[in-house]
């Protein structure tokens, strides 16, 4: 189960990655270019959703989703994501107190 959520998480990441760069900025015409904004509204110019806004939305809905999940899924004792510390097997040992030697003159 967490390897197939982790494929799918990878899959959406790269998928949402090619949907956002493949659309345009929302003054991406050439009035931008020169500081202008033409009749466009305050915050830009607001149409109807297109297929690639709404395959965002939902790629970003998918990702939070498989986020919280493989989150989940690694912190729970047991799991198969680790549920450790990665310095949990780590052994360290404590320095010798030895008493500083007196400076000789």
């Amino acid at each position: 189960m967490y390897i197939l959520l982790t494929v799918i998480h990878v899959f959406v990441c790269l998928f949402l990655v090619i949907v956002v760069l493949l659309q345009s900025g929302q003054s991406g015409d050439i009035a931008a270019a020169f500081g202008g904004q033409g009749s466009q509204t305050a915050f830009g110019p607001r149409g109807a959703a297109t297929i690639l806004t709404k395959a965002t939305t939902w790629c970003a809905v998918i990702f939070m989703v498989t986020s919280i999940v493989l989150s989940v899924m690694a912190t729970r004792k047991g799991g198969t994501g680790g549920g450790g510390s990665v310095l949990q097997n780590y052994k360290t040992t404590a320095p010798a107190n030895t008493p500083a030697k007196p400076a000789q003159k």
